[in-house]
């Protein structure tokens, strides 16, 4: 019976690094030769271009007559680009630093054809070679008899889920996707590093990287012929929806943990790119061994789920039972072959550094064939005499651990033996001895170095730079693989000697060049383009016209989002605006009288704008402006502007996969620009007033651009409504409230007062344009209160809450709605106005408390139906 056993224990990929054997040297990829350890990756600040590598000469060709001069201005416009399209990465040291900016590259790095092919085949032959692994591993274990894998290393898992030993894989494939982790050592061969099969990430910023990096040296792309992308993700989901139970109609989630997740962005990226729903764990339901998806009308039924949460947390049924990331039941749908998750829950075993020393022998006995593409020399530290062996040899080698974090045994971060001192090493030795099966030893392989733009002092340089590439391998859904041609390279951090974002670390964009025989392609996105050949094109199914007419689903929480995105919108707006008129009034030409001071106090009060104990202007005027320009930024415990800006960023921040790049990028503009502002009133005096002005009008331009995104950018299904109802909500409470509080005080009958009414409803143009400069009250209710043609006016906005809601009215058996003004104006209007013997307007009042009630009502109904679905009948998870 064959036994397993560790690999012979030489290390031939790197000798002592203070050696200048050219064994020990790195690959250079500019220039395509080794390029010994001694010699420094220092700044080339000259280059030659006769001496770099064929395919970078080409590259560089193609930078036409500016040439280097304009490499500053493209970096330039790539960092631009990044930040307008709000590419980020999450770290989680720093709530207001969370979202970090993506690290990339200017350069691209170049891969030849014949290096591609290497690359391409060996992964290829990988792939399958942990497919048939899984197949045994969850089902017979004759690995695991004839001792090819060790039992410990399998079962010791704790991503080894005996939940699914014996459960075939939906569709036949427990993996759709897969990435490897690869590296170049001195004589320019590849080796794989690592490999991810629980999860990979990657995909999605790999997209946007060819996007950005592309743009910038676009003739360069088109020369060079670079190969395309979009066809190995159009594969990748025609085949998941082909094996999944729902068949080619199947509805497809991208399972994420939320937006505080690290690699949140790429998640809705892809998302959105692959046409699949984002949903979080409590967007998702198991009712009757099945997955549904909690929708803005109702249950919708789930076919198969790309996942980007650990199978740890993937069903707190099974799993971590204080897991709120997964989906309760989520395994016994799996079991029962109604859903298909990508990857299998389970495949997270594979994805351990031990198993990396053991393929070679797994390969030559399920595939009969030897590893094209070697992995770097690994040993698990858990076989006694392997363990005697590595000892010794720590300086040389990378520690690594063999299970992922569990609440078990907890984990460590990998250890980089050339960059340790001798304690460090023995702390290392130590820790392995103790828990020797917990330490995985990999060879140090000192990663080839790629050409980088940098700028010491004024003059702009090449820095090569260590480098390693993640290749992705897709399932096209018939047996079959592909990889995805390209990929995410990721630079080396010089303070931590790995390949990871979260320790300063950067990626570049993948070019894969075609051979000098292969043919132009064509771009798989503008195959369509208005030279097309329309004859070829086919005939409109039935099937395709019941296509066309589907609605896109919306998730209870996205439905629930955009309703808030309204509402914040709005609530900033509204403080904006009051927030300057309160400046004004305090600054103004007319001279506010008692009772508009008495009103403007209440106002900002109610709306956050001023904290309680607030010195009234009645009796401190430059107190009370004080205290407003204090709170205007985000400070603890103030419901202010600053509070409003953050809550409606972070309601747009889970909402990414639905807003135009255009709105999301002026949502955080406001909210960036409102944080540099700082405190104005550290200035004091006229020039704090001054500042905080700007400042407010500044946001409100942006606030602008952030409506008419919402209003010119996203597709008007009944997530949109809501988002239009939230607007209106929130616009009729303020303005109700608003208008009450002046008659209430009689403000409005003073000529400040009666202007300040006019700015509140945004209304100063469109009432002096048809009354001149008239102070009539019953002008100013009819065009404030009854005209339904002012979009800023309770009528206003009633009648566009009344239409919105009707659209939503079509798939609820039981209606929201809100009163109407009764009656056609010139019935209606008298009875406003009129006052009673003390002068207050009783009935005005009585219909503005109607409609705050109904108003609040509304909200609390829509919540209850929409959001928490508190109406529905639940049934249990068995029945």
């Amino acid at each position: 019976m064959p036994q397993a056993s560790p690999p012979s224990l030489t290390i031939p990929l790197q000798s002592d690094p203070g050696s200048t054997d050219q064994d020990s040297g790195v690959f250079d990829e500019l220039h395509g030769r080794t390029r010994p350890a001694g010699e420094p990756a220092a700044v080339i600040s000259r280059p030659d271009p006769a001496a770099f590598a064929p395919h970078w000469r080409r590259f560089f060709g193609g930078l036409g007559p500016d040439g280097w001069h304009d490499l500053d201005r493209r970096a330039s416009a790539l960092r631009r680009h990044l930040r307008d399209n709000g590419v980020t990465y999450n770290v989680y040291a720093d709530e207001a630093k969370l979202q970090r900016p993506w690290p990339l590259e200017l350069f691209p790095l170049l891969l030849p054809d014949a290096d591609w092919q290497r690359i391409e085949a060996g992964v290829l032959q990988r792939v399958r070679l942990l497919e048939a692994v899984m197949h045994d591993l969850y089902g017979e274990r004759r690995l695991l008899k004839d001792g090819l894998i060790p039992a410990a290393l399998v079962q010791g898992h704790p991503d080894y889920l005996r939940a699914m030993h014996g459960v075939p894989a939906v569709g036949g494939t427990y993996l759709h996707i897969a990435a490897f982790d690869l590296a170049r050592d001195a004589h320019g061969d590849w080796w794989v590093v690592s490999q991810r099969t629980q999860a990979p990430s990657g995909l999605g910023y790999l997209l946007e990287n060819r996007a950005a990096v592309s743009a910038q040296f676009a003739d360069s792309f088109d020369s060079l012929r670079v190969r395309r992308l979009a066809a190995s993700y159009r594969g990748f989901i025609e085949g998941l929806k082909a094996q999944a139970p729902g068949g080619a109609d199947s509805h497809i989630a991208l399972l994420t943990p939320g937006p505080y997740n690290e690699t949140y962005f790429e998640q809705s990226y892809l998302a959105r790119y692959l046409g699949v729903t984002l949903v979080e764990g409590n967007d998702l339901t198991v009712r009757g061994e099945r997955l549904y998806l909690k929708t803005l009308h109702g249950l919708r039924p789930v076919h198969g789920l790309i996942k980007r949460v650990d199978d740890a947390y993937l069903d707190p049924l099974e799993m971590r039972p204080e897991s709120q990331l997964g989906v309760p039941g989520l395994l016994q749908a799996v079991r029962a072959g109604t859903v298909l998750v990508a990857n299998a829950p389970g495949a997270g075993l594979l994805e351990s550094s031990a198993l990396l020393g053991f393929l070679p022998a797994l390969s030559r006995q399920v595939l009969g064939e030897p590893l094209r593409l070697p992995s770097l020399h690994t040993w698990w530290c858990g076989e006694p005499a392997t363990l005697r062996e590595v000892l010794p040899q720590l300086a040389r080698c990378v520690i690594k651990p063999t299970y992922p974090w569990s609440t078990s045994r907890g984990t460590f971060g990998p250890g980089v033996g050339p960059l340790m001192s001798p304690e460090v090493l023995q702390s290392w030795a130590d820790s392995i001895q103790r828990v020797p099966e917990e330490h995985t030893v990999q060879a140090f392989l000192a990663p080839s170095l790629m050409p980088t733009w940098t700028r010491p002092g004024d003059a702009g340089g090449l820095l090569p730079r260590p480098t390693m590439l993640r290749v992705f391998a897709l399932s096209d859904g018939s047996g079959r693989w592909s990889v995805l041609p390209g990929g995410m390279t990721r630079l080396v951090s010089a303070s931590a000697g790995l390949a990871t974002m979260a320790l300063g670390g950067s990626s570049a964009d993948t070019w894969v060049l075609p051979g000098a025989a292969a043919p132009p392609q064509a771009d798989p996105e503008h195959e369509a383009g208005p030279h097309a050949d329309r004859s070829s094109l086919v005939a409109i199914t039935p099937a395709d016209t019941a296509l066309v007419q589907r609605e896109r689903l919306i998730t209870s929480r996205a439905a629930e989002g955009l309703f808030w995105l309204g509402r914040y919108t709005e609530r900033a707006e509204n403080g904006a605006r009051l927030a300057g008129i309160v400046l004004n009034a305090l600054h103004g030409e007319e001279e506010p009288s008692p009772a508009v001071l008495m009103w403007l106090e209440q106002l900002a009060a109610f709306a956050g704008l001023v904290p309680p104990g607030t010195p009234s202007p009645l009796h401190d005027r430059a107190a009370f402006e004080r205290a407003l320009i204090q709170s205007l930024p985000d400070t603890e415990g103030t419901p202010g502007i600053g509070y409003t800006l953050r809550r409606l960023y972070q309601v747009a921040a889970s909402l990414r996969e639905r807003l135009s790049p255009e709105h999301w990028s002026f949502i955080k503009q406001a909210r960036e620009n409102w944080r540099r502002a700082g405190d104005p009133s550290q200035h004091g005096g006229e020039a704090a007033s001054a500042d905080a002005a700007r400042a407010l009008a500044q946001l409100s331009h942006t606030l602008a651009a952030v409506t008419g995104a919402q209003q010119d950018r996203m597709w008007r299904d009944d997530g949109w409504r809501l988002l239009t109802v939230g607007r209106q909500l929130e616009r009729l409470l303020h303005l109700s409230d608003a208008l009450s509080k002046g008659f209430y005080t009689n403000a409005v009958h003073d000529a400040a007062g009666y202007g300040v009414v006019l700015e509140l409803f945004d209304s100063t143009i469109s009432f002096h344009a048809r009354h001149q400069r008239s102070r009539s009250i019953a002008a100013l209710i009819e065009h404030v209160v009854l005209n339904q043609q002012n979009p800023r006016s309770l009528g206003g906005a009633l009648q566009l809450l009344q239409d919105r809601l009707a659209r939503l009215r079509q798939h609820d058996s039981q209606p929201l709605d809100l009163p109407p003004l009764h009656g056609p104006v010139a019935d209606e209007l008298p009875r406003l106005c009129e006052a009673d013997a003390i002068g207050d307007f009783i009935h005005l009042q009585a219909r503005l408390a109607q409609l705050m009630a109904a108003g609040a009502r509304l909200s609390d109904e829509i919540g209850l139906r929409h959001f928490s679905h508190a109406g529905e009948e639940h049934t249990s998870l068995g029945a």
